[in-house]
């Protein structure tokens, strides 16, 4: 009996001594989150799924779209989203660039170690031209941002510190009638613009990793105020193969014009579509409109 309960009480100590290895592996693995905003030069936010989203607005840019000059926070977002997976980080993000940046800033990713996923527009009729390149890197958060800022260096993109403050005043949304409208809720995202997203139904996966809605893998809907109490909407559906003609189908009959269709990754599963749109028209017909071309879709309620 003496036996048995010396054999038991050594079994506990292994047990104990193996959760606790475990979990200090765990806490070293963590990355240091502060170490990766200094080395990107920018300051993150920890996110729902322990994704670690760094935003990089084009502030230094003055866009228009089809004469509409555009918010850094509606239309001109490049970000980083890190997310520890066992013994590394995997980033992936969308970096906005004028036509003249994109050979040098792809480059710059593949000396960083990075991939790049997808290059192309998301509206039209842009004024100067801005291009989208979709990345993803696997492993040490910090190297990595690293190479993504030594990439970016080949860019105007604004590092090194906060945002400017926006300029008050202007056009406002009258955001709980589009929340209204919708069914969903929103949130301001500065400037003035107003952010609907909607994650998808079902799991989103590469290799077996989880992508998450704080990666980019989000339907978004943006409103911008312009003149005469309208708005413009712009953003990106993410679509199974059999939904991209309904969805499409339903923003034409509202009126919304359909930009872009393209993927944003290259191993989701299930393969995902993303398409682009944009319009100007009052904010209720415009959520009326987003909301028809959402009822195609397998999104969460």
């Amino acid at each position: 009996m003496a036996t048995r309960i010396v054999k038991l009480a050594f079994v506990a100590v292994i047990v104990l001594a193996t959760q606790s290895l475990v979990l200090l592996h765990a806490h070293a693995a963590d990355p240091d989150w502060k170490a990766v905003e200094q080395a990107l030069g920018k300051p993150g936010q920890l996110l729902a799924g322990d994704v670690f989203r760094i935003g990089m607005p084009r502030t230094d840019l003055a866009v228009t779209v089809k004469g509409v000059p555009v918010k850094a926070g509606f239309a001109l977002g490049s970000y980083a989203a890190f997310k520890q997976v066992g013994d590394h980080a995997m980033v992936m993000g969308d970096l906005v660039l004028l036509d003249q940046e994109v050979p040098a800033v792809m480059s710059g990713l593949f000396k960083g170690g990075l991939e790049v996923t997808a290059v192309h527009n998301h509206v039209n009729e842009m004024s100067p031209h801005v291009m989208y390149m979709h990345y993803e890197g696997h492993g040490d958060a910090v190297q990595l941002a690293r190479g993504l800022r030594e990439a970016l260096s080949a860019s105007g993109t604004p590092l090194g510190g906060p945002a400017p403050a926006a300029a008050p005043g202007g056009a406002t949304l009258d955001a709980k009638q589009i929340e209204q409208t919708l069914g969903r809720t929103g949130r301001d995202v500065g400037s003035g613009v107003f952010q609907v997203t909607v994650p998808r139904a079902e799991a989103i996966t590469e290799n077996g990793v989880p992508l998450l809605p704080a990666m980019g893998v989000v339907t978004v809907l943006n409103f911008q105020p312009v003149a005469d109490g309208k708005a413009a909407i712009t953003g990106d559906f993410v679509l199974l193969d059999k939904e991209v003609n309904p969805v499409a189908r339903a923003l034409r009959q509202h009126g919304v014009d359909v930009t872009a269709i393209h993927n944003h990754g290259l191993l989701d599963t299930p393969r995902l579509f993303y398409m682009h749109f944009w319009a100007v028209d009052t904010p209720q017909k415009l959520a009326t409109a987003l909301k028809a071309a959402l009822a195609q879709t397998n999104s969460q309620k």
